[in-house]
């Protein structure tokens, strides 16, 4: 399993639709669950990781705070352009606890992973760690 401490790995946010100085990208692949990414209020969210090579992605676990409805999307090239949807989720109400979804692929490469927060509980949500299974 690689984890949410990847960046030791070379893999790192490279594009979020908001940042918050307090709480920026980085901190969902820095695997400590005390820091996090936040959203600027508005929907859809997204970011995305990129991976220093292909990676086989067989699951992700994403612990979050108010997402609603998630889309995973891949692409296996280069350029961050081109993805392909790989699921769609939907997250069950936590209120005031953490939501710790684990969410089984179809095995396959990709060098980026985009995130889709498509709808939140709230205005704001939160992402503390995304974790993958290869």
């Amino acid at each position: 399993m690689i984890d949410s401490s990847f960046s030791s790995s070379g893999a790192k946010v490279v594009l979020a639709s908001s940042s918050d100085e307090s709480h920026p990208p980085e901190n969902i692949v820095d695997g400590n669950m005390s820091t996090f990414w936040m959203s600027t209020g508005m929907f859809p969210q997204e970011f995305i990781i990129r991976f220093n090579e292909p990676t086989t992605v067989s699951a992700v676990t994403v612990d979050s705070y108010n997402v609603k409805n998630l889309k995973i999307e891949k692409n296996a090239s280069q350029s961050a352009s081109q993805f392909e949807s790989v699921t769609e989720k939907e997250f069950e109400y936590t209120e005031g606890h953490l939501q710790t979804n684990a969410i089984s692929l179809n095995p396959s490469s990709a060098i980026h992973l985009r995130f889709i927060i498509t709808s939140g509980y709230d205005h704001f949500v939160s992402v503390h760690k995304v974790s993958i299974k290869n």
